[in-house]
């Protein structure tokens, strides 16, 4: 294949070696992605940055830091989701119309200058603008790297793959926590280089992703749709295999991506971004409502307490009565859990699917965190430093402990995936970016209101996290379809039905899977895309008379949605 680079490694790997090593590359993001976010926790809890530099608050008769301005130390942690905000919505058009890997390399190195402003901070204002770039690289990340990778993965296995990326995500917090946790000792914790080496740190796996990017295959799906058909089939061919029980695979992919790009071409007349928020001229695509699901989705996986968990733990053990001398190692030691947990979601996600992964983990994280408030609330209303008081404050500690574990078994990744897997091609990156700013809405504002919250109403902020766990549940239910072993192609079927609900939704998709086999033959893996004769690959033109209206095809009688 002359028109892809000889130094490119898809020329080298196939089949699971490729794609473990486009994963790679993928996770190597994702880990960046979780250093930063886990590196806040500490940097807030250095005294040369929260006394010295940016100056909102002071060191206590303990230790422990007293935070004066609320609003700045919120401020300065959540202008970060502004910039991804920001970047998520130039990552989704850069990705649309230039590529994946043009828009991987694009956030890299703009994170970088980031990240290099952030170490060099003198000031509030200058960390406020430093965060601002470093988020807008982050955002280009998130909106890109998830599609490029369930668009180079195969269906079956895809959750699988993303979850494993994820791992590496909260693996990205270990270090973060564990890295601030020994330079916390450097100079007796008072100097600059406790906080500025953490941040510079992340620089590294960014130059290298910034490197090694370009040696990685463009996704075949994105190929197709800009016209580049032949390198498309071949890095599909690749991906999937082209010999033995894999003959035919590659090819009947490639076919159900042909057909799906020219129906969505012939529904869709607007992609912009305004005209997917509101729907307006997606027909039977229901972008809206996509978009909607997704935005939801991310805003609640904040709200339902993570981001409180991840960057303020410190300040959440020290509510549970923890001493300050124990807070950052213990801190330290609930992110070894979360990534650990983040295993058990690699081996269930493809088989109970995206739906019950969220129904089991809002369950028991509203239970932990309603317990965490109970007994923290019982836990300082004991005598302090009594055996009662440390007894609730443990038991405090250890539902967070569980939440935590429970949240990267669960949703952790779904609300990352399902975005990357259920837009159509058209505006896929796009799609995702709708996710992103869900994520960053959800996390920026709650990041901004966790001090304050934790000030005024202290240990009843779990029972807000709690609240919103239970309100997940009938969400979910009623509104979210099943992406779980469904090609990406179908889920332009799963969307087509006029109804929100997600019994409708699978209705229309049965009938609209019968109807419409051109779009699902790489699912059902039948034999049409083989001569029969010659066993052969047969190129076949675009799906005859395909529609995502169950009642547009000839002989068929009218069904009425809802």
């Amino acid at each position: 294949m002359d028109l892809i680079s000889r130094h490119n490694v898809v020329h080298k790997l196939e089949k699971r070696s490729l794609l473990i090593a486009i994963n790679c590359i993928a996770g190597l993001s994702i880990f960046f992605f979780g250093y930063d976010q886990g590196m806040m926790g500490g940097v807030n809890g250095a005294r040369n940055y929260y006394e010295g530099h940016m100056k909102f608050g002071h060191q206590g008769a303990d230790g422990s830091p007293v935070i004066d301005d609320e609003l700045l130390q919120g401020g300065i942690v959540s202008i970060y989701y502004v910039g991804t905000l920001v970047g998520c919505l130039i990552g989704g058009w850069f990705g649309d119309k230039y590529g994946r890997i043009k828009t991987i390399a694009l956030g890299a190195l703009w994170a970088v200058i980031g990240a290099a402003l952030q170490t060099s901070a003198m000031n509030p204002t200058w960390m406020i603008f430093a965060r601002l770039i470093n988020g807008w690289g982050t955002g280009i990340l998130n909106a890109i790297v998830p599609v490029w990778a369930t668009e180079t993965a195969e269906h079956k296995s895809r959750g699988q793959f993303v979850a494993i990326e994820f791992t590496l995500n909260i693996f990205g917090v270990v270090v973060a926590y564990w890295l601030e946790y020994g330079c916390s000792f450097y100079k007796g914790g008072n100097g600059s280089f406790i906080w500025r080496f953490p941040i510079a740190f992340q620089i590294v796996p960014l130059l290298f992703l910034l490197t090694i990017v370009w040696y990685f295959p463009e996704s075949p799906r994105w190929l197709v749709k800009v016209g580049r058909e032949e390198e498309g089939r071949y890095i599909l061919g690749r991906l999937r295999g082209e010999t033995g029980e894999d003959l035919g695979r590659a090819e009947a992919e490639f076919q159900d991506i042909r057909n799906i790009a020219e129906l969505e071409r012939k529904t869709a007349s607007r992609t912009s971004y305004w005209s997917m928020f509101t729907g307006r001229g997606s027909g039977k695509l229901h972008i809206g409502r996509r978009v909607q699901l997704v935005v939801w989705l991310q805003i609640m996986q904040e709200w339902i307490g993570i981001a409180g968990v991840t960057i303020y733990a410190p300040t959440i053990f020290r509510t549970a009565g923890i001493g300050n001398k124990d807070v950052q190692w213990i801190s330290g030691l609930n992110t070894i859990t979360y990534m650990l947990s983040t295993l058990v979601c690699v081996f269930t996600l493809d088989r109970i699917g995206r739906r019950w992964t969220l129904y089991w983990g809002s369950v028991v994280q509203g239970i932990a965190m309603a317990l965490a408030g109970g007994l923290t609330t019982l836990g300082v209303s004991q005598p302090e430093g009594s055996a009662a008081a440390r007894a609730y404050s443990s038991g405090a500690v250890a539902m967070i402990f569980l939440f935590t574990a429970t949240f990267g078994a669960t949703w952790l990744t779904v609300p990352w995936l399902y975005p990357a897997e259920i837009f159509p091609l058209e505006v896929r990156a796009k799609g995702n970016a709708w996710g992103v700013v869900g994520w960053s809405v959800g996390n920026g504002w709650l990041t901004l209101l966790c001090p304050v919250m934790f000030k005024a109403i202290k240990e009843n902020t779990y029972y807000v996290f709690a609240a919103a766990n239970v309100i997940t549940i009938p969400m979910v239910w009623a509104l979210y379809p099943e992406s779980n072993q469904r090609t990406l192609e179908e889920m332009n079927l799963v969307f087509a039905a006029d109804s929100i609900w997600n019994w409708e939704a699978e209705k229309i998709f049965k009938i609209l899977k019968e109807q419409n086999p051109e779009l699902v033959q790489a699912a059902q893996r039948g034999h049409s895309v083989l001569d029969p004769e010659t066993g052969l690959p047969v190129r076949n033109s675009t799906g005859r008379n395909m529609s995502l209206d169950v009642n547009a095809l000839e002989g068929k009688p009218t069904f009425k949605q809802g």
